[in-house]
């Protein structure tokens, strides 16, 4: 799901247009996880997209990072995720104004019964591949069952839940759910990539590559300069430019990404015009590394967006499959020494918020709530869970004085460290038992990260625990980060307004032995297990939002991570060559809507 990266700060009841209510049984223009599709069938674009946009030109985007595969659904290798958009298209398409509600994209109408125990698609008679092929219910059988069987473990968990998938005709295909009891696998089975079954081989699919994957999306893969760059370029005959959801997107003529190993020459290619749009998201370099002549004579212009979305959490992930992580109370006195009012002040501009919440800035969020009825009663068979601060709405992060010296903070710390059985020697804590130092080590791969370990390693080395700064380049980081071989790492989670089966490749007992998941903690709960099982199958927004809040509960009391900090807005600059629609989605600003000024 794009999490946008994967958003207003409620859940709103929608409502739709009279006449535009799901009747169960009856194929319909779109479906809604909870309600009904906000626009009606016969909409004309999105509110986020100018249909007048100008089309043509290039748009050239810098990524830090690199890359050595062109193939975004294997766990081998890094790829241009990029391609699962531009390229490679989905039955439904999402509508980025409501919390989870997709329209017609290559299936024309979506079908299901009340309880969701199946759902059909009919495919648009005009859908065809790059090659001019015409997209089959056979090809959306077989991308199924590849999926399912050889790609990322998340399409591995999501799809094995189908119990049949059959082709009814050339362009119907229905997929039995029953047994599954999830309420959100027909949205899911919506956006499931649809591979060409006459390019593919299965028996080569899970091999990085290079060859290019033939999709039905409005672009085509044009040149690979391997780990430098990747341009996609527009597919002169692509059969939905005209479709409602796309009216005002993909307006490029071509898209070419360009990597960067570091954030120094990353920023300087963008002021040096090299790239034309970037996000940012350290304070130091948005409060004094524009200053430069494109800045202030107007060529870059700097903009904050609004997003509706939870704010995005990021945190020094503990491992629990280290025995170093295993007692909670350690991670939590961890979490207690990371010194945020130093940092934001220092570091950020006092630019940052904390962030404490795993869906911080939302109503799904149990941050400063009071545990109501609905969430207790889900928590009761799991006594012990959630921390009474915790189920009370009144645990916080801890607040320091900023100084980067905190003495109170410290000798709260260390009393929670006695009680986990360590104790100082002197200037190093040792455990009473095995008479070994805590220490661990974590693992970067960026300068920024680079820096954030270090001024975390000082503020535990006043408590005595030994902190390791190891500096990996991006392939070897990814590798490791995929297989769990690390102590710690900085991760960050983008969650939307409407979680569901991705929390289970997040947090389950399930992905935890799984590599290539996103359960990086490796945590292993029944609680929360049974929390996300309880989100899934619920149908009224109220029994969502406490199966949600009840997870985040599990998951604060847990210390699973050290909570970062977080951007009020979206920090973009563009230069001006490039525009953008006046109006911004739920999901903030979106590249897919904007356009070259003066391109023809």
């Amino acid at each position: 799901m794009r999490l946008a990266p994967f958003i207003g700060t409620v859940l709103v009841a929608l409502t739709a247009p009279d006449g535009a209510l799901a009747r169960p049984g009856v194929p319909q223009h779109g479906i809604a996880m909870h309600g009904e599709p906000k626009l009606p069938p016969d909409f004309n674009h999105a509110r986020y997209a100018n249909p007048a946009a100008v089309k043509g030109g290039r748009l050239t985007q810098g990524v830090l990072g690199t890359f050595d595969s062109l193939n975004p659904y294997i766990v081998k290798g890094l790829a241009l995720s990029q391609i699962r958009s531009y390229v490679v298209e989905s039955l439904l398409s999402r509508g980025y104004d409501e919390p989870f509600t997709l329209y017609g994209l290559l299936a024309q109408t979506v079908e299901t019964d009340d309880d969701r125990t199946y759902v059909t698609f009919d495919l648009n008679p005009a859908a065809k591949f790059s090659d001019g092929k015409p997209v089959t219910a056979d090809d959306v059988v077989f991308s199924w069952q590849l999926l399912r069987d050889k790609g990322r473990p998340n399409y591995r968990t999501y799809y094995v839940k189908v119990a049949k998938a059959e082709a009814l005709t050339e362009r119907k295909v229905r997929f039995d759910l029953t047994g599954a009891n999830d309420r959100e696998l027909p949205l899911i089975l919506g956006l499931m990539p649809v591979l060409a079954r006459h390019a593919i081989n299965p028996e080569t699919f899970e091999d990085t590559t290079f060859e290019p994957i033939i999709g039905s999306g409005p672009y085509v893969v044009g040149k690979v300069d391997p780990g430098r760059a990747v341009s996609l370029t527009r597919s002169p005959e692509y059969w939905g430019r005209n479709l409602p959801i796309n009216r005002g997107l993909w307006n490029f003529d071509e898209v070419r990404f360009d990597f960067y190993r570091d954030g120094n020459s990353y920023l300087e290619a963008f002021m040096k015009g090299l790239y034309d749009v970037r996000t940012e998201t350290d304070p130091g370099r948005w409060e004094t590394g524009y200053d430069v002549p494109a800045v202030r004579d107007g060529r870059i212009v700097k903009e904050t967006f609004p997003y509706g979305l939870p704010k995005i959490f990021s945190g020094l992930v503990f491992n629990t499959r280290r025995p170093v992580f295993a007692d909670p109370r350690v991670r939590e006195t961890i979490t207690m020494l990371l010194d945020f009012g130093w940092l934001n002040h220092n570091y950020f501009y006092d630019r940052y918020q904390r962030s404490a919440s795993y869906f911080e800035g939302s109503e799904l969020s149990a941050r400063g709530r009071p545990a109501d009825a609905r969430e207790r009663a889900l928590l009761a068979p799991f006594p012990g869970a959630v921390r009474a601060d915790v189920m009370d709405g009144a645990w916080q992060p801890t607040a320091s004085d900023a100084s980067g010296r905190d003495r109170g903070t410290l000798k709260r710390a260390l009393d929670l460290l006695d009680t986990a059985g360590f104790s100082l020697d002197g200037t190093v804590l040792r455990s009473r038992s095995t008479h070994q130092q805590l220490g661990f080590e974590v693992l970067v791969t960026t300068r920024d990260q680079e820096r954030l370990a270090l001024a975390f390693q000082r503020d535990l080395k006043r408590a005595g625990i030994a902190v390791r700064v190891r500096v990996v380049d991006a392939v070897q980081y990814d590798r490791r980060r995929l297989t769990y071989d690390y102590d710690m790492i900085e991760n960050r989670w983008d969650q939307s307004l409407s979680p569901g089966n991705e929390q289970a490749f997040y947090w389950s007992a399930a992905a935890a032995d799984v590599d290539g998941t996103r359960n990086y903690m490796g945590v292993k709960s029944p609680a929360i297990d049974a929390m996300i099982a309880a989100l899934l199958k619920t149908r009224e927004r109220e029994d969502f939002v406490a199966a949600v809040r009840a997870l985040d509960r599990v998951l604060m009391s847990g210390f699973y991570a050290v909570p970062l900090y977080h951007l009020p807005g979206q920090w973009v600059a563009r230069w001006t060559t490039i525009a953008h629609p006046s109006e911004t989605s739920l999901f903030g600003y979106l590249p897919e809507t904007w356009w070259r000024e003066g391109a023809r």
